[in-house]
C-alpha cells in the first residue's frame, strides 16, 4: 500500500476502512503514472522549450532548450527519470502538469530547484 502506516492511523481514524485505504492507494498511483505520461507528452511534443532555471552562462531570463526527451519511471507516488537536452542533461525527481502548455519539474543534482517549461518566453513571464 502506498500510505505509510501514520497516514493509515489517520485515514482510518477519520473514517476509511481497509477497502478503502486500498482504492485510495491505487488512485494515487494511476494519478502518478498519468501525469508521468503527460509530461512525456509535453517534452516529446517540443524541439525547443523554454524556461525559469536559472543557468550561470545564460544572457536570457528564460534560456532556450533543445530537448531531446524525457524518460521517467514511476512506483507508487514516486516518479524520477531523466531530461535530456542537446548537450547535456538532468535527473527528474518529481513533475507536475500546471496547464496544458506549462509545466513543472524538480530537477535534482547540479540543479536542485523546481523548474517551469513552456514552448514559448512569454508563457514565463
Amino acid at each position: 500500500m502506498h500510505f505509510d502506516q501514520r497516514t493509515q492511523r489517520a485515514l482510518r481514524e477519520v473514517g476509511l476502512d481497509a477497502d478503502e485505504l486500498r482504492r485510495a492507494s491505487e488512485l494515487v498511483v494511476e494519478e502518478t503514472a498519468e501525469t508521468a505520461a503527460e509530461l512525456e507528452a509535453f517534452f516529446q511534443a517540443a524541439d525547443t522549450l523554454y524556461s525559469d532555471m536559472e543557468m550561470a552562462h545564460s544572457a536570457s531570463d528564460f534560456p532556450e532548450h533543445t530537448v531531446e526527451y524525457l524518460d521517467l519511471t514511476t512506483h507508487a507516488d514516486d516518479m524520477r527519470g531523466w531530461l535530456r537536452f542537446d548537450s547535456w542533461g538532468a535527473y527528474v525527481e518529481d513533475g507536475r502538469v500546471l496547464e496544458d502548455d506549462l509545466v513543472e519539474l524538480t530537477l535534482g543534482p547540479t540543479i536542485n530547484d523546481r523548474v517551469q517549461f513552456a514552448p514559448d518566453r512569454e508563457r514565463l513571464r
